[in-house]
């Protein structure tokens, strides 16, 4: 498969280390993988699932105590542990090696390894980076053949040389008190041990190409950030980019898909997608930022997705694609989840393996579902009805605007732009989210996650923040940055926006802002719109009244959040740039006066 005696050297090491009966290479065939999956329904790792109705997919169950990301056992290992940070988990290196090496010795013993050469992006482009996981589940190559690239190109375009990302990953005995998922960054090394569940396996996800890629990038002068990328095309062809950063249950996936309303489509508005979680970014030779997708499918939750709520991601679902720790309908051999319709199947299995009653479902009793509530679909994005064109172009897509979202009851307007890169830096860096009934603990904590990077930067937040300011002094022509929050409510709780594809009326507003084309007022805290030009034509229930209120600044909420704002600076500690404190104390000088 290859000469590199990088390559070679190192999963002979490996190899030594864990002991498989055998090895494979995967070629990215389609022949090989077919092989596999016939495999791997031949032992029960995985379920066929029907032809007809879902052609070539197939169901998935982890062990019931390996069903999500595990942040409490993912470590960032530096020489120094002030390079990890405060907001990150850290293990010297060479404790780490040797407390894992011993769960790796003879892991593999009675199993075979398979060696996965992939890609991050497309092969040969200026944004490629290369890696090579080594892991003993057909599952985890079946997932890395559709989210990222795999095949002999990759090794041909590595060549010679060493600078590829290693991973190593043994589901050894899915022991949830030794699991680990251990980045060396100064290594460029992922080690990840006794878990089989998606997000701790994949290595070419969270693990590179945020993590490691978020460290590599602070060195090379690019950014590895956790956004979607979305082009809005106008009725004359051209089409406008924007990247947009959100922590988890704000609607990312949906807004990556968005449908446009019919106010829009009927005038000829397109809504194209090229990621739905992750964008690489650097500065192209025209002074604008650039950004590529480095996956080439889409791991999604699948609770909550149906035909309303995101009809794209579930027509990507309908071939090709592997369901994990969804509801098994025996009815006719298909796939059901919370939120998917409200027909559950009357014979069926949940996703432990048991016979499932739907009547015993309770919402407010998460352990009754017949789905995980993080249970996925593994999907290509090519099958998406809305995948832009650009998807796999090498050199990317040109960046309009960057936006931050959070879900803030009474804190955050609807939009407001940043007065410069700098303040935008400083948005993205406060950027929080409150608790709802749904999560667990009390409703309304604020939780600070800043750029939506919190679980994913492979070193000190302060650096990070850092790096986003050094990136503002580099980039001839940058994107203007905004801040949206879809989630104000009412005094009853309601929510006074209405969301989803109407979510396009605000985008325009900020494509508007960029191409000079509409005014906004100043606040203290940035640009706000002025009325009228958030348009709210064929949308019932929004009067010029609704909007006053969603872009209302209320200064005394503003203010408690400075405070909170103060501790969690003091939280990420002294690595936090003085940039930020010189914005945070104009912000509190601004809402006094």
């Amino acid at each position: 498969m290859t000469n590199n005696k990088f390559v070679l050297s190192w999963i002979e090491e490996m190899k030594a280390m864990t002991q498989p009966d055998k090895i494979v290479w995967i070629d990215g065939s389609e022949a090989q993988a077919e092989a596999l999956r016939a495999e791997a329904c031949s032992t029960g790792e995985m379920i066929k699932l029907n032809e007809e109705l879902l052609p070539n997919c197939y169901l998935h169950r982890t062990a019931v105590n390996d069903v999500a990301r595990v942040e409490g056992r993912t470590f960032i290992c530096t020489s120094k542990k002030e390079d990890a940070g405060n907001i990150n988990n850290w293990m010297d290196p060479k404790e780490c090696y040797e407390k894992l090496g011993k769960l790796y010795r003879g892991s593999m013993k009675g199993r075979t390894m398979y060696v996965i050469p992939y890609s991050m992006s497309i092969v040969g482009s200026p944004f490629a980076k290369y890696g090579i996981e080594l892991t003993d589940s057909i599952y985890v190559v079946l997932n890395m053949l559709i989210m990222t690239r795999v095949g002999n190109d990759v090794l041909e375009a590595l060549g010679d040389s060493g600078d590829f990302i290693k991973g190593l990953h043994a589901r050894a005995d899915i022991d949830e008190e030794n699991r680990y998922i251990c980045h060396f960054p100064e290594d460029n090394t992922i080690w990840s041990v006794n878990s089989g569940y998606g997000g701790n396996v994949l290595l070419g996800k969270k693990c590179f190409a945020l993590r490691i890629a978020s460290y590599i990038g602070r060195n090379e002068g690019w950014m590895a950030e956790h956004m979607l990328i979305l082009g809005v095309e106008y009725p004359d062809g051209e089409t406008k980019y924007i990247s947009a950063a959100f922590p988890s249950a704000c609607g990312k996936t949906n807004l990556a898909m968005l449908i446009p309303p019919e106010f829009y489509a009927k005038k000829g508005y397109k809504v194209w997608c090229v990621g739905d979680d992750i964008a690489w970014i650097r500065v192209g030779e025209d002074g604008r930022l650039w950004a590529v997708n480095p996956e080439n499918g889409f791991f999604g939750v699948a609770p909550g997705t149906n035909e309303q709520s995101n009809p794209n991601a579930l027509h990507t679902t309908m071939k090709d694609t592997i369901f994990t720790n969804v509801v098994h309908n025996l009815e006719n051999n298909t796939v059901w989840w919370e939120g998917l319709d409200k027909n559950p199947p009357a014979n069926a299995i949940d996703w432990k393996g048991n016979k499932w009653d739907y009547r015993t479902y309770n919402k407010a009793d998460k352990s009754t579902c017949g789905a995980h509530p993080n249970s996925r679909f593994t999907a290509m994005a090519i099958n998406c009805p809305c995948i832009s064109k650009e998807f796999s172009n090498p050199a990317g897509v040109p960046i309009s605007a960057i936006v931050f979202g959070g879900r803030r009851a009474k804190t955050a307007p609807l939009v407001y732009q940043s007065t410069s890169w700098q303040n935008g830096a400083f948005v993205g860096s406060i950027m929080a989210s409150e608790t709802t009934a749904a999560a667990a603990g009390a409703v309304g904590v604020v939780r600070r996650d800043p750029m939506a990077m919190r679980p994913f930067v492979g070193y000190d937040m302060g650096d990070y923040f850092a790096h986003w300011l050094k990136m503002g002094t580099i980039i001839p022509n940058p994107p203007k940055i905004f801040h949206v929050n879809w989630f104000r409510t009412d005094d009853n709780g309601n929510f006074i926006w209405p969301g989803f594809g109407d979510n396009m009326r605000v985008l325009m507003w900020i494509l508007d802002r960029c191409e000079g084309k509409v005014d906004a007022k100043i606040t203290p805290i940035g640009y706000v719109p002025n009325v009228e030009d958030i348009n709210i034509e064929g949308l019932e229930g929004v009067t010029v009244d609704t909007i006053k209120e969603l872009l209302t600044v209320d200064k005394a909420s503003w203010l408690e959040d400075v405070e909170n704002i103060k501790a969690f600076y003091a939280q990420v500690g002294d690595r936090v740039p003085q940039a930020m404190y010189d914005e945070l104390a104009a912000l509190e000088a601004r809402l006094k006066a």
